[in-house]
């Protein structure tokens, strides 16, 4: 049986994603603005919000919620928060390229409860609820057993917004190529979490990313038997604004890779 409040959540990204849909089918038609260098905002990104809390607040007044694009909305002594990114990968969806996806989180008592990735090109949605395992289009998803990191593929992200920071991102990429196969910088970290969690990636690291951007990730990728941690191997994901998510053999391996990058330069 559904986790009822997966089940509304599920109805919202539906909703939101048919407005996404629509928009990525008529690009051209789309105000988009800049926030910042290769930051991008469209007004589609506001209206699946939009829709997204009017569907939460009708159904769970009494719940906060903190998304991208308008904040958050706090309810006094609430147990209960929603965490959503209307539109994970905007960059992407902007130039056209299909691999984007609305990700909404539940948190009870700071606890990740439930978490829902739909992207609406691919009709994929990935979902968990605690304790309850992952799933994709309701199809139970394991991460990969894979032990080898000289063939395992990972993901990462550029920290765009704070270019303070890209040199160090440099020296992780050259580390983690030194025990892995291969990096992949696919653009949307809710998804990356979500590749992780059904083998089609081996692992995934990034810093400078933002709550909403991984919450619902990181529980989909739990429940699918990933380790995810910040990069102090502890796990402080959302207020850290780090991660490090693979299966059980590469995530040792995957940490040893960025602490040896932080050591060489802070040796420089």
């Amino acid at each position: 049986m559904q986790h009822p409040m997966l089940t509304i959540a599920r109805r919202a990204a539906e909703e939101a994603g048919r407005l996404i849909e629509r928009g990525y089918r008529d690009l051209s038609r789309i105000k988009v603005q800049e926030k910042g260098r290769g930051d991008f905002v469209s007004v589609i990104d506001q209206q699946s919000e939009q829709i997204i809390r009017q569907i939460l607040q009708d159904k769970f007044p009494e719940h906060d919620i903190l998304g991208e694009e308008f904040g958050g909305l706090s309810v006094a002594e609430s147990d209960y928060q929603w965490i959503i990114d209307p539109l994970d990968g905007t960059a992407n969806f902007v130039h056209g390229l299909p691999h984007f996806a609305i990700s909404i989180a539940l948190l009870k008592k700071g606890q990740l409860e439930i978490g829902l990735v739909y992207n609406p090109i691919t009709d994929e949605m990935f979902s968990a609820a605690r304790g309850e395992g992952a799933f994709c289009n309701g199809q139970r998803i394991r991460a990969n057993g894979q032990r080898d990191s000289h063939k395992a593929m990972i993901a990462t992200g550029f920290p765009f917004k704070t270019p303070e920071q890209m040199a160090q991102q440099f020296a992780y990429c050259q580390s983690v190529l030194e025990d892995f196969s291969d990096l992949r910088r696919l653009g949307a970290a809710a998804l990356d979490l979500c590749y992780v969690a059904c083998g089609r990636q081996d692992g995934y690291f990034e810093s400078g990313i933002k709550p909403w951007d991984i919450a619902a990730g990181i529980l989909i990728a739990q429940e699918a038997g990933c380790l995810v941690s910040d990069y102090g191997d502890e796990k402080a994901m959302l207020d850290t604004e780090t991660i490090v998510c693979a299966n059980a053999y590469l995530h040792p391996i995957l940490m040893k890779a960025l602490r040896r990058a932080r050591l060489q330069e802070a040796a420089k």
